[in-house]
């Protein structure tokens, strides 16, 4: 009998077990049966509600989380699908949504993913069209024409969320897009994987201020050597083993049975914890051999859990310098978060740049402006083939470049990101906020270059402005124009700002609650 994995995480009094599964670079053989046998043995357990499966986790070729997905849902258990923004269009993401609906897989998991690995002949190109917030609009808005077409059920999102970040403009852009995922339907929310129980209050004490009644669930992993120093190096994007973590789990693996017992150890005493904090359930990875693991784990848990408050010292695994959003671990229910006290210390090129290019976009780019009839009217004189061509790559391209590094996308988003450009200053191309993947303000495909979220936070805190990344959500790129000139685009209203499509206007609606009632972060002087 098929358990519902969406009525299971809608019912308060149910603790919720999903099971992360990770298929390999087979359609057949020992890695699919492996994969199979333990989602069966999970369904005859009962305790599992919904196995969720990758979707090319770390960007390498594995078989289809769709393909696998649908073989596991047709002997009873409920399926959750990774669905990542890494390997398709915004044509191919809507395809493959329609075909999850048609053949009734309609739990998601909605990610931005990892950037693109070594497949057939090499480095694979990386697509990210859309990022995770407009992923999540995307399957929103087909789940409404679902419905229209006569099927009562749409899809049953999710996101995921990384509160193990090690600064406080990664943890504002990962809150801040918690909040613009939710706004875009997002109906659950998975944490990332670390060992920080004040993190862990943290995120609880974040979804409580920011009034999100979204069910959440802590992630909870069979932590073995080779996997906390994969961790540890920084190999899995948002996952964090401290060096101190590492040491520990290498020493409990000096024996191999007395550091399986160690890490089975550890995941149920930081599953009993997550039960106690209030996390709706846990979401268990490492199962890669049998399901017989995740079982003593569960069985662990359930002698356990009364004695949670007890294993919080076993999580106490911080970050060095560590930002954390309360001053006190547990947050105060009454309590708010506090950003923006200290404001790090920034590059001569950012204290100079923003403030003149804030000056310059309040004065040329904005429609209240009192010139603004004029500046349309100017653009409308130049708006054919040669003039606008020419103006393009004699005035605004070269500034441009030289400013931002621009790369005529035609659809300029560099106002929703601190004044920087999110096409040439993220690889992942996301203008809704950060991926998962930084690790202490440093960019998960570049790591010698600043994410270029953690240095849009600075310019603005340091401007008094942070509640300027917490605005609303920004629609994807609009591919039609192309090397065309963003300033002429702007006035003849032709971008992203101006486009009436269902979209855009649901991203114009939407808002990022960062503090009920308050649209944004809240901040002390």
């Amino acid at each position: 009998m098929l358990r519902v994995f969406q009525n299971d995480i809608a019912d308060p009094d149910q603790f919720v077990i999903t099971l992360e599964l990770v298929p390999g670079r087979d359609s057949t053989g020992r890695s699919v049966d492996t994969v199979l046998g333990i989602a069966k043995d999970a369904f005859s357990d009962g305790r599992v509600s919904a196995v969720s499966i990758t979707d090319n986790p770390g960007g390498n070729p594995s078989l289809s989380p769709d393909a696998i997905g649908y073989r596991i849902f047709s002997i009873g258990m409920d399926v959750i699908v990774h669905f990542t923004c890494r390997d398709m269009n915004r044509v191919g993401m809507e395809s493959r949504a329609l075909q999850l609906a048609m053949i009734g897989m309609k739990n998601i998991l909605a990610l931005t993913g990892d950037y693109s690995g070594k497949g057939f002949g090499g480095q694979g190109a990386p697509v990210f069209d859309l990022d995770s917030v407009n992923l999540q609009i995307m399957l929103m808005l087909i789940s409404k024409r679902v419905n229209a077409a006569g099927d009562p059920d749409g899809f049953f999102t999710g996101c995921a969320v990384s509160p193990f970040k090690q600064t406080e403009g990664e943890c504002v852009a990962q809150y801040a897009k918690m909040s613009r995922k939710v706004s875009a339907g997002a109906q659950f929310v998975i944490t990332q994987l670390g060992y920080d129980a004040g993190k862990f209050h943290e995120l609880i004490g974040i979804q409580r201020h920011m009034d999100l009644q979204v069910p959440t669930l802590g992630s909870v992993y069979l932590l073995t050597p080779n996997a906390a120093r994969i961790m540890n190096q920084g190999r899995v994007p948002g996952a964090v083993v401290t060096d101190q973590l590492l040491r520990t789990v290498q020493m409990e693996w000096q024996d191999k049975k007395q550091g399986k017992a160690a890490a089975i150890e550890r995941a149920a005493r930081l599953g009993a914890v997550l039960q106690g904090l209030g996390y709706r359930g846990i979401h268990i990875g490492g199962i890669h051999r049998d399901f017989s693991t995740a079982g003593m784990i569960l069985d662990r848990m359930a002698k356990i859990k009364d004695d949670w408050q007890t294993f919080i010292p076993w999580f106490n695994y911080p970050q060095p310098n560590g930002f954390y959003a309360f001053r006190e671990t547990p947050p105060d229910p009454v309590t708010s978060p506090v950003f923006g006290l200290h404001p790090q210390p920034m590059p001569v090129v950012d204290r100079v740049l923003y403030p003149l290019m804030q000056h310059a976009h309040n004065h040329f780019f904005n429609f209240d402006s009192p010139l603004a009839s004029v500046y349309r009217t100017v653009c409308k004189a130049m708006d054919n083939g040669i003039a606008g061509r020419l103006f393009m790559h004699l005035a605004e391209h070269p500034i441009k470049w030289l400013l931002v590094g621009c790369q005529q996308c035609g659809d300029c988003a560099i106002q929703h990101v601190g004044f920087l450009c999110p096409e040439s200053g993220c690889p992942k191309h996301t203008r809704n906020g950060a991926c998962g993947g930084s690790h202490n303000g440093m960019c998960e495909v570049n790591p010698d270059r600043r994410c270029v979220w953690f240095r849009a936070h600075n310019r603005l805190a340091a401007n008094g402005k942070i509640r300027e990344l917490c605005d609303g959500c920004v629609p994807p790129r609009m591919w039609e124009l192309n090397n065309t000139s963003s300033w002429l685009n702007f006035h003849l209203r032709r971008d992203h700002q101006s486009n009436g499509s269902e979209i855009a206007g649901f991203c114009r609606q939407a808002s990022c609650r960062l503090l009920p009632g308050d649209g944004g972060l809240k901040t002390e002087n």
